[in-house]
């Protein structure tokens, strides 16, 4: 049986380490890492994984696209989906800059208490990419979703692009919140809540214990001191404050890593597979279940 390849294609001068650190211990057989990869050049990078190999065995080669830039990765995935005719054709993951993977643990992580159709979902630093990502799959369940923003325009772009997505039916909101005390004010009435905002920024001040006292899942991605929720510590993982059950980083990390690796063995199951979100999320959802 031939080798498991993976190509990590990357639009960061240097590939992620992180990437290819998960993609290792997934069991990869030889990892092919491409740097500075441009929209123009991963054809010619499909290609080579295309036609080495014949039908019956490319199920053994797939690509991860990763990087910071995440507009430019989803234009490399997309050109690269472009390559396929036939039955000739590989499988592909993409998870830029750890979004896909990181909004599906968060938002399964919230589901171990609560389901979240009905119920009112903020997103703090919502704008971001794993913030976009997790308002996206809180929406298509159903939920009432407040997506803040220091920048109520862009806010409202996040919300509209989301509704282009999933359409018309979904419930999106779009606040400016230019503070912590602003971001309490937006809490009336919320059921989960998570923080995706920048590294080491404090959105909420710990004062929202007593401040939101109805909050039953919080959950903070940030992993640089301070936290971006205040209380929250980053390695909580279902940890009681209050009435609140919260999650850090580090608690939402762990689920994070199995979903990765899961998602990463599962692109060698056949030459089909096409990961983003959705179906990552699923994968997530298989986990928890198991």
């Amino acid at each position: 049986m031939k080798p498991k390849i993976l190509l990590q294609i990357d639009g960061d001068p240097h590939p992620s380490s992180f990437d290819s650190i998960v993609a290792v211990d997934s069991g990869v057989d030889q990892l092919l890492t491409y740097g500075s990869v441009t929209v123009e050049q991963v054809a010619g990078l499909i290609h080579g994984g295309m036609f080495t190999r014949g039908p019956q065995d490319l199920n053994r080669t797939a690509a991860f696209f990763g990087g910071s830039d995440v507009a430019l990765t989803t234009r490399l995935f997309e050109r690269a989906r472009e390559c396929f005719f036939g039955p000739i054709r590989i499988s592909m993951m993409s998870d830029p800059n750890g979004a896909n993977t990181t909004a599906a643990a968060a938002v399964l992580c919230a589901r171990r208490h609560l389901e979240l159709a009905g119920r009112k979902v903020v997103v703090l630093g919502g704008t971001g990419p794993v913030g976009c990502r997790i308002a996206t799959l809180a929406a298509s369940q159903q939920a009432h979703v407040v997506l803040a923003s220091r920048n109520r325009e862009k806010a409202s772009a996040a919300c509209q692009a989301i509704k282009s997505s999933l359409g018309d039916r979904v419930v999106l909101e779009p606040v400016a919140v230019a503070d912590s005390q602003a971001a309490v004010a937006c809490l009336e009435g919320v059921d989960v809540l998570f923080s995706a905002g920048a590294a080491g920024v404090e959105l909420l001040h710990g004062s929202w214990v007593d401040a939101v006292p109805d909050l039953q899942v919080a959950v903070d991605l940030n992993a640089v001191p301070p936290a971006g929720i205040g209380q929250v510590e980053v390695a909580d993982r279902g940890a009681q404050r209050g009435n609140t059950a919260c999650y850090g980083a580090i608690g939402v990390g762990g689920l994070k890593m199995k979903i990765h690796r899961q998602s990463l063995q599962s692109l060698f199951e056949s030459n089909e597979v096409i990961l983003e979100l959705d179906e990552i999320y699923q994968i997530g959802s298989q986990i928890e279940a198991s």
